[in-house]
């Protein structure tokens, strides 16, 4: 495995291909435990191991697996990961996995790690499948705990409140109160303000990505689906009339092109679909 290949690998698990901010898979934990920063960290942490574990796993055995039982055969895989987190947690940090409740047994039938199981850890060796997964979960965490500090300090005024829950008495008096007399914005702990703040985190990323597309032109855009299918378009040439990719606006009048397209191709019907956005430098599509 290259060094090339460990940045590309790096580059699209932190930024071009990001879980929570591009994909927008594994949305129900990332909103509904991140309205704290040991929250975030906690459950971050804990599906980046099974993330890693199970890419290793399922690259381990993917030569042994036929194609009728590998869905299966991933998802068992990644639920005795999930069991032995789930079980380290309640030796090692009992109160935090009561905190986070359900959310934990959940990353079983998170779709980041399924996904992928399927799209990437199947396809590679052990090496570059765990990097995936690491970098994978990596990016996850981070999302979830810059959401989960942005709205702890808005919500409560305080930061790394209620660390000792997961690094044990140590870490009892790493609060940090930047602002004594904030009374707190209610809004930014519930529900409504986790849809918000994640916007908030999308909405520029994504900009970014569509303008650095539009600048190198004609681009391919390719969506991986469940079970293999994959389908590959031309955003400028088939969907914007010839013309670059320029804007936002275009960049989603593509995507959803590509979902519609990407229905026919096995993976809406399996519930899994993951769609990334893979930038060729110097190659156009040939329609």
């Amino acid at each position: 495995m290259s060094e090339q290949d460990f940045r590309e690998i790096a580059r699209n698990g932190l930024w071009r291909n990001n879980p929570g901010l591009v994909q927008l898979l594994g949305l129900c934990p990332l909103l509904g435990t991140s309205n704290s920063t040991v929250n975030a960290l906690g459950l971050g942490l804990a599906t980046m191991l099974v993330l890693a574990c199970s890419n290793a796993a399922v690259s381990l055995v993917r030569g042994a697996v036929s194609e009728a039982i590998r869905l299966p055969a991933f998802v068992m895989i990644i639920a005795v990961l999930t069991t032995c987190i789930e079980l380290l947690m309640q030796a090692w940090t009992y109160e935090l996995y009561q905190v986070l409740g359900i959310f934990i047994p959940l990353i079983t039938t998170n779709c980041v790690i399924l996904g992928r199981a399927e799209a990437f850890a199947a396809k590679n060796g052990v090496l570059r499948a765990s990097f995936d997964g690491l970098l994978m979960g990596l990016g996850f965490a981070l999302v979830l705990l810059v959401l989960g500090g942005l709205r702890e300090l808005l919500g409560q005024g305080t930061l790394l409140a209620d660390m000792h829950l997961l690094f044990g008495p140590a870490a009892a008096d790493w609060k940090i109160q930047p602002f004594p007399q904030y009374q707190g914005f209610l809004l930014a702990i519930l529900p409504p303000g986790a849809f918000i703040m994640l916007g908030l985190l999308i909405a520029p990323l994504q900009r970014r990505l569509a303008v650095v597309a539009g600048r190198r032109g004609l681009r391919r855009v390719t969506l991986e689906a469940g079970q293999g299918g994959f389908a590959t378009l031309d955003l400028g040439a088939q969907f914007v009339e010839g013309r670059p990719l320029l804007g936002a606006g275009r960049f989603a009048e593509g995507l959803f092109r590509a979902l519609e397209l990407g229905a026919g191709h096995g993976g809406l019907g399996l519930g899994l679909l993951q769609f990334g956005f893979v930038v060729e430098r110097g190659r156009r599509c040939a329609g």
